[in-house]
Order: structure tokens, then C-alpha cells, then sequence
């Protein structure tokens, strides 16, 4: 996902963070935005529409609103309003977005409940089985088969095994692969997991050195927007005149006064 798609995802991201912040359920949030996704790739013409560039953003975000309102929580709706409102580079990117939100949103789930690395490992796990087992893999690509069945049939065999979120992403996977074999996917999921896990760690760019004190509240701040705890890794650049700059993983989430950003500056100054 290249140019206006990633920001676009970021940006989602950005309310993702924001509505589980705030209180929302990130498994019942994340199984809304698979919901969406499914409707999404299922439907063509709605995907057209609320990709398009040239309608108006209020307008698409309208479209989706009337679609989902009552339907779904308001956490989802927001996530929802951002994507639409937002320039993917084709339509496609559009449902990746919404599909990625929602397997991070169930990682978040599983990160508080301490299973974030038992969710990655169950679903390497999983897709090892998947791939040494040619009777499953031939039950699970059988057209003869509904989605919900072969959904069915995953839940049968990791209920009371795995994590709960292990289950809703496996059965997400066999039931909406979206044209792409199921270890591809499986894999997929697994890669999300190891990269929200690495994204434990922020590095701070400041001008000065911060206090234990500065830190402390760096940390702070980002544990709300990420809901997980967040270690701070320092480094000073006294280029980064009177500002500092905060990456996790490869998201800027606050700016320097070299951009123009001044979230950082309003952190510091309490």
C-alpha cells in the first residue's frame, strides 16, 4: 500500500486509537470493520462509490453513515466516516484498510488480555496445520461449502484451544479470504500481529534531554492512544530545534517544529 492509501490507513488508524481509548470494545469493533469489509468486497458498485475521488468526502461519508447507522456502534462509524473520507490510490486499498483496522482492533483486545503473543503464535500455528493437511484445506476451498460452514468448521476445531481472537481471525480468513489462498491471509494476520507487538517501543527525537519526569508523561500519552504500555527510547538531536519528534514503528505520531506540528510542544509544556 503505496502514496495516498498509507496515509489514508494512518489516519484510520488514528481513530482506531482513538474509539478504543475511549472505551469502545476492540473485539466488537473489530468484528464490525471485518463486517464492513465483507460488505465492502462484496458489493462492487458501494465500493466504487465511496472510493471514488471526485465525490465529495462529506458526501461518501453520508453514503456509509445511511448504510450503517443502527447497524453498527459509533466507534465503527467513526473509523468508517475516516476511511471514506480519506484518497486511497484504488479501490481495493480501501477494503485492505478497513480489513487491517480490523484485525488490529482484535490484536488490541488481545494485547489487554495479555495473549498478543499467543495470538501470533496460534495463528503460525494454524496456518502450519492449514498447509500440511490436504483434506482441510480441500474442505475449506470446497465452492459446495457456504462461508459460515466452513467458518463453522475452523471454530469446531480451535474452541477451547486458542484465544478468542485467534478464532474470530481464523474464521474471518476461511470465510472472506477475498481471492487470496488462506495461509496468504493467515499469514497476513500474523505479520500485523508482529508488528503491533514491535510497536511497543517509541523512539523520541528531542532537541534537549527529557527528564525522568518528560518521559514519564511521553509514556504516558501513548499508552492512552495505543492502550497498551509503551517504553520510550530517547535520542537527541539538537537539529530538532525546541520540538521533538515520536516514532512508533513507522508512524510519526507527533510532529517537531521543523513541521509545523505542535502537539509535542503543548505535551511538553504541560
Amino acid at each position: 500500500m503505496l502514496g495516498s492509501s498509507r496515509e489514508a490507513l494512518v489516519a484510520g488508524r488514528t481513530v482506531l486509537r482513538q474509539q478504543l481509548s475511549a472505551g469502545a470494545d476492540p473485539t466488537g469493533l473489530g468484528n464490525e470493520l471485518f463486517a464492513v469489509t465483507n460488505l465492502l468486497d462484496d458489493s462492487h458498485s458501494l465500493r466504487r462509490a465511496l472510493a471514488d475521488p471526485t465525490r465529495e468526502e462529506t458526501g461518501k461519508q453520508q453514503l456509509a453513515d445511511g448504510l450503517l447507522r443502527g447497524k453498527v456502534s459509533d466507534a465503527t462509524i467513526a473509523v468508517v466516516n475516516s476511511l471514506v473520507g480519506s484518497r486511497w490510490s484504488t479501490e481495493n486499498d480501501l477494503v485492505d484498510g478497513a480489513e487491517q483496522l480490523a484485525v488490529e482492533a482484535l490484536l488490541v483486545g488481545a494485547d489487554r488480555d495479555g495473549a498478543l503473543d499467543r495470538v501470533e503464535d496460534e495463528l503460525f500455528r494454524v496456518e502450519r496445520v492449514v498447509s500440511g493437511s490436504p483434506d482441510l484445506q480441500n474442505a475449506l476451498s470446497d465452492p459446495q461449502r457456504s462461508a459460515a460452514d466452513k467458518a463453522g468448521l475452523m471454530r469446531g476445531l480451535l474452541e477451547g484451544k486458542t484465544a478468542p481472537q485467534t478464532i474470530e481471525l481464523v474464521s474471518q480468513a476461511v470465510s472472506h479470504p477475498r481471492g487470496q489462498r488462506l495461509v496468504r491471509v493467515l499469514t497476513g494476520y500474523g505479520t500485523i500481529a508482529a508488528r503491533l507487538r514491535e510497536q511497543l517501543t517509541a523512539t523520541v527525537t528531542s532537541a534537549f534531554p527529557l527528564d525522568e519526569a518528560l518521559q514519564q508523561r511521553v509514556s504516558q500519552a501513548l499508552a492512552q492512544m495505543y492502550g497498551r504500555p509503551v517504553r520510550v527510547d530517547l535520542v537527541v538531536d539538537p537539529s530538532v530545534v525546541g520540538g521533538l519528534r515520536i516514532q512508533v514503528g513507522d508512524e510519526i505520531i507527533d510532529g517537531t517544529i521543523l513541521s509545523r506540528l505542535s502537539q509535542a510542544q503543548r505535551l511538553l509544556a504541560g
